[in-house]
């Protein structure tokens, strides 16, 4: 009993406590009805679900926990200190100071080896890489911090009213290691509103979880068993076979990311708190600027607002518009990882921006018929595609290599082979596609029918959903994607 109460306590590296884990949801289950009893009493439940949310990150990622309650005491203070100078300079050396901190915290995790890897090359040095390990969710929490300081800057969200206000926002387990990236302003209100939280409430909630589940333990982690083989060997594979790895992958990581963002705001909801959209059917997109305002929502949202925006956004010319939407891409692909392939993966993404951007007007002229717009979501979903060979590859050389198997070694009567051995997956890649295609209102009426049916029929539901993720998952938990960012 001792030891299992140990490792229950216990950090795990080689285990940490995810959303999809078997332990995360007994040890949720037994925080919900302490959660439901001190709601109403704001001061503890704040502690309450404080203390929950760090035994959390810890679980995920040990004593960096610590790193991010000193972020948060550092933002706390500093906030108030800038919300009470008037001096222009005063005020900008304090944002400064901020940003320098939290920008050089997730550099020196995210970017040192980057760095020293490539200053080795370029003056043929020979600096010793640094031995970080990087701590989960680091980027989320980072750009929630300069977001909050940025609006307090400007006046757009006051202060936090006191240091474990702001603790709760920083540190809220549901959005706390893979977003959505959360906004102070829309966030902290809701810390002390007091909402009623209805059965209808609470159901919704269950649904978006139960729909997460299904997106990322059923389909994004029975794909994976396939497009992880394919992207460990970027020659021993026909054209044929990574076109249908980066099909594959092109659903699994949108099964993965939304499905942890469907997870989150469902236990979200479940506590009382709206953590808004994160994905909204980005695969619909006819083109790839519609893409990014339906892909991870909060992340480009948090893009134009803090980086495109303040370089001059579309105020300047086209000239420096291009330039700036190519600069916020850029970032976009260094904030999900420190290599070439996901700077160009950015580089790409932006880009296809600025064509979009700059032939708008041509492309308008074009008839709006059913024939155009399915050319035109076909279009975008190749396009995104094909950038995911960079995103999911180890590094750019794997990635020009598979790309250019496709191009160069497609052979269409391997497709034939393909289905009689891949069958299954196939099917739950066709399955798949097709869902994302369904109309809205069909997934609103399943969604209602849902939360109107009896007690038992979401008992079976979820007992189905169960026994499908034990049938199609592997022996081991997988982590989520985001999570390595």
């Amino acid at each position: 009993m001792i030891d299992y109460l140990r490792d229950i306590l216990q950090y795990d590296p080689q285990s940490p406590m995810l959303f999809n884990s078997g332990l995360f949801w007994v040890l949720f289950c037994l925080f919900l009805p302490f959660y439901s009893l001190l709601r109403h009493r704001k001061m503890m439940m704040m502690v309450y679900v404080v203390a929950f949310s760090l035994f959390f990150y810890y679980k995920s990622s040990g004593l960096f926990f610590l790193l991010l309650v000193a972020r948060a005491v550092i933002d706390f203070y500093l906030s108030r200190w800038l919300a009470l100078c008037s001096g222009r300079l005063a005020r900008r050396s304090i944002l400064s100071f901020s940003l320098l901190t939290s920008l050089g915290t997730l550099a020196y995790f995210k970017y040192s080896n980057f760095f020293l890897l490539n200053l080795n090359t370029l003056l043929s040095t020979n600096f010793q890489l640094v031995d970080v390990i990087l701590p989960v969710g680091i980027s989320f929490y980072t750009f929630q911090s300069i977001s909050y300081m940025v609006d307090v800057y400007r006046g757009r969200a006051d202060c936090a009213e006191t240091l474990l206000d702001y603790l709760f926002f920083l540190s809220f387990f549901p959005a706390l290691v893979a977003g959505p990236i959360v906004r102070a302003s829309s966030f902290m209100p809701q810390i002390r509103a007091n909402y009623k939280i209805t059965d209808t409430v609470v159901f919704g909630g269950l649904w978006l979880i139960m729909v997460g589940l299904l997106k990322k333990a059923v389909v994004a982690d029975y794909i994976s068993q396939y497009t992880n083989i394919v992207f460990s060997n970027p020659q021993g594979f026909s054209g044929l076979e990574y076109a249908m790895g980066l099909i594959g992958y092109s659903v699994q990581i949108y099964c993965d990311f939304s499905g942890y963002s469907d997870m989150a705001i469902g236990l979200a909801r479940i506590l009382g708190f709206d953590l808004g959209v994160n994905f909204n059917s980005p695969y619909k997109a006819h083109n790839i600027t519609e893409f990014w305002r339906r892909w991870h929502i909060s992340l480009s949202s948090w893009l134009k607002d803090y980086v495109y925006i303040p370089l001059g956004g579309n105020r300047q010319g086209k000239f420096r518009t291009s330039l700036n939407l190519f600069l916020t891409m850029l970032v976009a692909g260094l904030w999900h990882g420190a290599g070439w392939n996901f700077i160009v993966w950015g580089g790409f993404h932006g880009m296809g921006l600025i064509v979009h951007r700059n032939l708008k007007q041509y492309l308008s002229r074009i008839p709006d018929n059913s024939v155009v717009k399915i050319l035109s979501i076909g279009i975008t979903f190749v396009f995104t595609s094909l950038l995911w060979a960079f995103f999911r590859s180890s590094d750019l050389e794997t990635a020009v290599a598979i790309i250019g198997k496709i191009f160069s070694e497609f052979t269409p009567s391997m497709f034939v082979p393909f289905v009689q051995t891949r069958s299954l997956w196939l099917i739950i890649v066709t399955l798949a596609l097709l869902l994302f295609f369904i109309p809205e209102h069909w997934y609103e009426r399943l969604r209602k029918a849902y939360l109107n049916s009896h007690l038992v029929v979401k008992m079976c539901l979820f007992i189905v959903l169960v026994q499908l993720i034990l049938e199609l998952s592997g022996a081991n938990v997988t982590p989520f994607i985001y999570f390595q960012f």
